[in-house]
């Protein structure tokens, strides 16, 4: 009798092993606290992309006009009372950018708002840039600011004021400004994917 709960119990005990077994698989049970597998880097031609969506939106490129007039709105018209860029893109004396634009969006007014709020400088106009003459703008010391590949990806992921592009708040008749057509967690990833690959760009 007592061999026989002894194999029993033998018997038991490996049931119990191919059970949990099959169930994890992986070896990971309930509760695990192993990492999950890291995201595969974007394709470089996607991640480009991704980010051209972005920054050739009209949440960015109002602010980085041809000419010395800032412009605005959905349909990309000039700027209201003719706000004029000025020395440094902070506007003139009487009509500096802050006057109005404040850290934040004015839901209220419908004043958009962000840190530094500014026009990029002449060197960075996009407004009929193509995407690639757009993206040679970027990587251009000579254009940029002097800026590393380094320093590129940190203005374009990190800068409160680029970044606003995808909380731009509402319009002074209350409704919401559009936002690029990617996420904020999908633009920023893109361009990091594009900078690590090489910062790449295509022939178009």
């Amino acid at each position: 009798m007592k061999k026989a709960n002894h194999y029993y119990l033998i018997a038991m005990l490996l049931l119990g092993v191919l059970v949990f077994g099959f169930a994890y698989p992986d070896g990971q049970g309930e509760g695990s606290t192993a990492a999950p597998a890291a995201e595969a880097p974007m394709p470089a031609a996607a991640a480009f992309d991704q980010m051209m969506a972005v920054l050739t939106h009209k949440r960015c490129v109002n602010c980085h006009p041809a000419g010395d007039r800032p412009h605005q709105g959905e349909d990309s018209h000039l700027h209201h009372f003719g706000v004029q860029r000025g020395e440094t893109g902070h506007g003139l004396a009487a009509l500096q950018c802050s006057t109005c634009h404040q850290e934040t969006n004015n839901n209220i007014s419908g004043v958009p708002g962000a840190p530094h709020w500014h026009l990029a400088p002449r060197s960075m106009a996009w407004e009929g840039l193509s995407r690639t003459e757009i993206a040679a703008s970027m990587l251009d010391p000579a254009r940029n600011g002097g800026r590393s590949l380094e320093e590129i990806v940190h203005h374009l992921t990190e800068d409160a004021l680029v970044l606003w592009a995808f909380e731009p708040g509402v319009d002074d008749e209350g409704n919401p400004r559009e936002k690029p057509p990617v996420s904020k967690a999908d633009y920023i990833q893109a361009v990091k994917d594009w900078a690590a690959a090489g910062a790449q760009i295509p022939n178009e």
